[in-house]
């Protein structure tokens, strides 16, 4: 799905050629690859990245479910500044547009019911501006999508769900729209995609502070910019009217910023010889770029904290049990299936091994039901009725901030054993591959350097990973 995913990036670079240049096409994968949620979220199963395959103008039906909705997104936009980039009337535009609507529809059907304001927000830009026809190209287009996105999700999502004439992104929409379910999530202010979310998603700063309104006040590049940028800002300010936000929610803009970007920073570096001010920002493009692929490694090391469930299963298998009896049946809470808990984990059928995610209230009140289990993996152990005893303690990310270093070697170690909340600057990965093993010798280095150089320069203070107990792995008391 990730490769899948990185090609479709490479094939909307072709409209950022012929969109603003060659140049502009390179920048744009230098942004591209160096901005860390676009290439994490690319190979997550999560709904928003499941979609379907396209090769050129073909779509493939058979690869529905092992490419993403992001995909989708990505290629309907392609489309949709190639048909802006060539003669509005022409046949080959007409095409496009077509391609881009039907595409648009089908991913809102079957996969994200949000893909439907992006569809919203783009066809009322292209009437306005008089660029398609309502009856020739966004009615067949709509129609077309629609029937073959409902036939696909009902006929496959009602047999895998068994039940009859099941529309699982209608239910979900329903129950995180209509009966406004999703802020029992969490919610956050109207402002945050715009302030927050977006800066986040492009990561290098000049993006958004330099490269986009270069592009934006710039005549040679400035249509084409607006063409991709109004309806996609657009679509966010509609969709930040709902209470609940998430990151994941937006990522499908992010490839029409970056273009805009590109466009900017092409106008830039193509000009850097002939002024010292834009000698001077090719510079800081080029440093704030280098930076936000170290930003990247960077975060995808902190993201690791943030699966402490996978963490705990793991740590289960690998070693618990062999100290604590044979496998055996487990409870797995809520946050433990939120933060890396999948079937890919679990162990197969005659492992011995099996497991239980039951969320029901009164279900867990009744002392019967633990009766059953031999471990459990649990954010609140005083909430497990029964005799059992803690034999490991999985720590999370907790934050970034200012700390001492002085006897770092023996908090990482703590950390990694489960003792108390802690403040680390890298603790090591399980070495399970080569790449594990070249990893923390890097992360061996740079503690070290970082100790000496806290010592030495800034009174013994540094940026350290703040990590505190997240999950507990209880094992039943055999003597209780």
């Amino acid at each position: 799905m990730g490769l899948i995913n990185t090609a479709a990036l490479l094939y909307f670079r072709q409209a950022v050629d012929t969109a603003y240049g060659k140049v502009a096409g390179r920048w744009y994968i230098l942004l591209q690859a160096s901005q860390f949620h676009v290439m994490f979220y690319a190979s997550r199963t999560l709904p928003n990245m499941f979609a379907f395959g396209l090769s050129k103008y073909v779509l493939c039906i058979c690869a529905s479910f092992i490419v993403s909705d992001k995909t989708v997104a990505t290629l309907a936009l392609r489309n949709l500044i190639l048909a802006q980039a060539t003669a509005t009337k022409s046949q080959r535009s007409s095409k496009r547009r077509r391609l881009a609507l039907y595409l648009l529809t089908f991913a809102g059907v079957v996969y994200r019911s949000e893909i439907a304001i992006i569809l919203a927000t783009q066809t009322a830009y292209l009437l306005y501006q008089g660029r398609t026809s309502l009856t020739k190209e966004i009615i067949p287009a709509g129609i077309c999508g629609a029937l073959v996105g409902l036939v696909t999700t009902i006929s496959v999502d009602s047999f895998f769900w068994q039940r009859s004439l099941l529309w699982p992104e209608f239910v979900g929409f329903y129950y995180n729209t209509i009966q406004g379910k999703s802020s029992d999530w969490g919610t956050s202010p109207w402002r945050f995609y715009f302030l927050n979310a977006i800066p986040r998603l492009l990561l290098n700063p000049l993006s958004w502070a330099l490269c986009i309104p270069t592009a934006m006040t710039t005549k040679a590049t400035r249509n084409p910019s607006m063409d991709i940028l109004i309806p996609l800002v657009a679509f966010v300010a509609l969709y930040s009217f709902l209470p609940h936000k998430e990151v994941r929610f937006i990522i499908y803009v992010i490839p029409g910023f970056t273009a805009v970007a590109s466009a900017g920073a092409s106008w830039i570096w193509t000009r850097r010889t002939k002024t010292f001010r834009y000698r001077l920002l090719s510079l800081a493009l080029i440093a704030s770029t280098a930076i936000s692929f170290a930003s990247s490694m960077g975060l995808l090391y902190i993201s690791g904290l943030n699966y402490p469930g996978g963490a705990a299963l793991t740590r289960l298998h690998d070693s618990i049990a062999e100290h604590n009896g044979p496998p055996g049946r487990v409870y797995m809470d809520n946050l433990a299936c939120q933060t890396g808990v999948t079937r890919f984990l679990e162990q197969g059928m005659g492992s011995g091994w099996s497991y239980d995610k039951t969320e029901d209230e009164e279900t867990l009140l009744d002392p019967g039901f633990w009766a059953q289990f031999d471990y459990v993996l649990a954010e609140r152990p005083e909430r497990i009725i029964g005799g059992w005893e803690v034999v490991g303690v999985i720590h999370g990310y907790s934050g970034v901030g200012l700390g001492s270093l002085t006897g770092q070697a023996h908090d990482n170690e703590r950390a990694e054993k489960g003792q108390g909340e802690e403040e680390i600057v890298s603790a090591p990965l399980q070495p399970r591959s080569p790449v594990s093993a070249g990893v923390n010798a890097l992360l061996g280095v740079y503690n070290k350097a970082a100790l000496w150089t806290s010592q030495k320069l800034t009174r013994n203070r540094w940026p350290v990973i703040k990590t505190s107990p997240r999950l507990y792995i209880l094992s039943r008391d055999r003597e209780a």
